[in-house]
């Protein structure tokens, strides 16, 4: 028998913390998954939830007061949480890139498109002058953008919100990188941009063979994008599994709550379904399930004991005493 393939991405009890005057913020505290070669996941939560952290500390981009705890980061078999900042350095933009929710601030407003796109290729590949400058302009097409050769001296100002989001991706995807982190990239923008840049994206990444990581609390965007769902609350994972799986059987009351506050137009409501109550404080968590003081389902043994990633009968895994049956509603 062949043993299955590894993952390209093995996640193992990551511990990312924020050590401030007013306590201990867990923002991701105890998260696991793997993400094969070529799959797309879908990171999703509310905000504080840990979803843009997790994807932060996957670049060792974390900044003080915060830092990893502990956990592995199994990329390609290597345990990025113990890299040094020199060998994360020729990881970020070779290997993994992420791509940021306001182009804005991850473009440089003073310097031309080119010379961006050219710096990149110029710190990961041997490419020559010639050659680099033919990727850019490859990459601005088959982003979308027109007269891509005169759009090399053109500045970030000087493109629409959309336009500039392809640049991004562009960029991002200049050096063939295995693995690309999109944290809400499509939040700045209308709604009938949203639509085409993912489009996008979804066709630029398999066309390279490359996995993504979509963090995002659209669920809508994850039923059009992804392959598999990780859902996150108060920085741990309560519910994984197939897209398919989670958004039509879900097991966690929580993801049946987010699912339920999305607007039906089949089905009119005279109020919008919500999730009563509010996150919890991270920093004074309670014991037990954190999700327990909104959750219907909530029984005696919730308030004592926190619980653990299950398998499902749908084939994925909740961390929920008392899941939902297929198709239940919280």
């Amino acid at each position: 028998m062949h043993s299955p393939p590894q993952p390209l991405l093995s996640v193992r009890d990551l511990r990312t913390w924020f050590h401030t005057f007013a306590g201990t913020v867990k923002a991701v505290n105890g998260v696991s998954f793997d993400l094969a070669a070529g799959e797309i996941m879908g990171l999703v939560g509310e905000s504080g939830g840990g979803k843009s952290v997790v994807g932060f500390s996957l670049l060792g981009l974390i900044d003080p007061p915060g830092r990893i705890e502990g956990g592995e980061i199994l990329f390609g078999g290597e345990d990025l949480a113990k890299a040094s900042e020199k060998r994360l350095r020729q990881i970020r933009g070779r290997e993994i890139a992420m791509i940021f929710q306001d182009p804005m601030t991850s473009l440089n407003p003073v310097q031309t498109i080119g010379r961006q796109m050219d710096e990149m290729l110029r710190l990961h590949t041997d490419l020559d002058k010639a050659a680099r400058r033919a990727r850019c302009i490859e990459m601005l097409e088959a982003n979308g953008i027109s007269r891509a050769a005169e759009r090399l001296d053109s500045y970030p100002h000087q493109f629409s919100g959309g336009m500039r989001q392809r640049v991004v991706i562009a960029i991002a995807l200049l050096a063939k990188p295995r693995l690309i982190i999109a944290d809400e990239p499509t939040t700045a923008l209308d709604v009938t941009i949203q639509a085409q840049i993912l489009r996008l994206m979804r066709r630029e990444i398999r066309d390279q063979g490359a996995s993504l990581i979509l963090v995002t609390h659209d669920l809508a965007v994850v039923a059009e994008m992804v392959d598999k769902v990780t859902v996150l609350y108060c920085g741990r994972v309560v519910e994984t599994g197939p897209v398919r799986q989670i958004l039509e059987a879900p097991a966690h009351p929580y993801t049946r709550g987010l699912i339920d506050s999305i607007p039906d137009p089949d089905h009119r409501q005279p109020r919008l379904r919500q999730i009563p109550g509010t996150v919890p404080d991270v920093r004074h968590l309670p014991k037990g399930c954190a999700f327990r003081a909104r959750c219907p389902r909530a029984q005696a043994l919730c308030a004592s004991v926190e619980p653990e990633l299950t398998p499902q009968p749908g084939g994925g895994l909740a961390a929920c005493h008392f899941p939902l049956s297929a198709g239940g509603t919280a």
